[in-house]
């Protein structure tokens, strides 16, 4: 029987993992081919179909490209150069999509701000990248303003809606300037090496860090997650987690539109009002964190929970104690857990659907998911290293760190803090002069090569689907 389960495990993760390599192969080959540019082939391709959707606002394919080019312009306008800086502070809705695709598109790099930090965090997070300019959401004003007395930058602010503060309104500029197609004067020449986004993460310790990210991580994301999931046209994804974060605000949106389907956003996450939504926009996808799964089995019967049209939940942190009445008491079809890091460059899947696993490697894709989980001393907080410093991988059922081998190919794009970076890296690991990336993380060896989340290592908890620092507390 054990026999039997591997084969069918190592058959569906083969057609899985088939299927993303002929998503992002031509990734490296493309390398002028970014993000912002495939948003404009897609409003050629998909035109009126809807994209975009939400009780705030609407977007079609059509309609998303005009408005990412009005940003685009805006950028351009204000003199921003390739590689400067604008901090973005808006609640999830499309809005917030046009904005970073189209100040990217001409090379800004836009921070995408934890909506959620006032005062000093959020000045922290303002401060460590620079930026030119901030755009902030009308409802977002009261916690720019408790940051601003701690702001070390001269970054000017614009106000997106209605608001008594006498700010420039960019939703006004915008709106003023062509939505047509950016003509070549307009256009930067860009790759997929240059840096697109800031996305912060707590990591372990200390404030939040900003991570790195260039249109070959963003195009690698949406691509991958399009073959994650399958995605096709007739698909609508409910996405109700932060567009601030990898998941919500790249894999669930950009894997969708890809394939011309349609990503229905909710400002916030509401367990009383999920199954009316999911079934009223008609979802067939969910991207899930594990902790809102729990709040969901732990509410009272929903009269829509088995009314809706999903075909499959893809997601991560969902706990072994939570799957099992998760999947069987919303009939949830197909679930795929993933385990990954925003800053980090190992990314594992669960394809076929182990309950509590995030993520099996089988012997004949080791070497496409150069991962390994390795003896950690959770006292001294570091990896138990041999007597001649080589780092010890554990056995079936033993818990250790994961890590993932650093090469030209597997990538570790790090933080603005450039220590920062330095300390999620571990050399001289097997031999002399290799580098890995330390997750973080603990793991579990399940056998058959599955790998159960375990635990953080370092000070830090999870609280509302973030990480946080047990250091932020202390300073609140």
């Amino acid at each position: 029987m054990e026999f039997l389960d591997q084969l069918k495990a190592d058959l569906t993760t083969l057609g899985g993992s088939l299927r993303a390599l002929r998503y992002t192969t031509h990734i490296a080959k493309n390398p002028t081919r970014v993000f912002p540019q495939l948003i404009e082939e897609l409003a050629e391709k998909y035109g009126d179909a809807p994209a975009l959707l939400s009780d705030r606002e609407n977007l079609s394919y059509r309609e998303l490209g005009a408005r990412s080019n009005r940003y685009a312009r805006w950028a351009l306008a204000q003199g921003v150069a390739k590689g400067d800086t604008v901090c973005l502070l808006m609640p999830n809705r499309p809005e917030f999509l046009a904005i970073w695709i189209g100040i990217t598109r001409v090379g800004g790099v836009v921070a995408l701000l934890n909506t959620n930090l006032i005062g000093k965090a959020l000045a922290h997070c303002i401060n460590v990248v620079a930026p030119r300019h901030i755009v902030v959401d009308a409802d977002m004003l009261p916690p720019l303003q408790s940051a601003q007395p701690h702001l070390t930058s001269n970054a000017r602010i614009w106000l997106h809606g209605d608001a008594v503060a006498e700010l420039p309104r960019i939703d006004r500029e915008v709106d003023a300037l062509s939505g047509d197609a950016l003509a070549d004067g307009e256009r930067r020449a860009l790759t997929i090496e240059d840096r697109a986004l800031f996305i912060y993460t707590s990591g372990t310790t200390g404030l939040p860090k900003a991570a790195n990210i260039n249109h070959y991580r963003l195009m690698l994301a949406t691509h991958a997650f399009a073959a994650v999931m399958n995605t096709r046209a007739s698909d609508r994804m409910y996405d109700c987690l932060p567009l601030y974060h990898t998941s919500g605000g790249v894999l669930a949106t950009g894997a969708l539109l890809l394939k011309g389907g349609s990503v229905a956003i909710r400002e916030r996450f509401s367990a009383r009002e999920f199954w009316d939504d999911v079934v009223r926009f008609e979802c067939t996808l969910l991207q899930y964190i594990g902790e809102f799964c729990r709040y969901l089995v732990n509410s009272p019967p929903h009269p829509k929970e088995h009314k809706h049209k999903l075909r499959l939940a893809c997601g991560n942190g969902l706990r072994p104690d939570v799957w099992g009445e998760f999947k069987q008491r919303f009939r949830i079809p197909q679930i795929i857990e993933f385990y990954a890091a925003t800053e980090g460059n190992v990314t594992i899947f669960n394809w076929d659907g182990k309950e509590g696993a995030v993520g099996r490697v089988p012997w004949f894709l080791a070497h496409r998911f150069p991962i390994k989980v390795v003896r950690y001393d959770v006292e001294q907080q570091q990896p138990v290293r041999t007597a001649d410093g080589r780092l010890i991988k554990v056995g079936k059922g033993e818990v250790g760190l994961l890590i993932g081998e650093v090469s030209e190919r597997y990538a570790f794009d790090g933080y603005t803090d450039k220590s920062a970076s330095e300390k999620k890296l571990l050399r001289d690991v097997f031999v002399a002069g290799d580098c890995w990336f330390n997750s973080g993380d603990l793991l579990r060896d399940l056998g058959f090569r599955h790998a159960q989340f375990v635990d953080r290592v370092g000070d830090t908890f999870r609280w509302k689907g973030e990480n946080v620092s047990t250091n932020e507390v202390a300073e609140v």
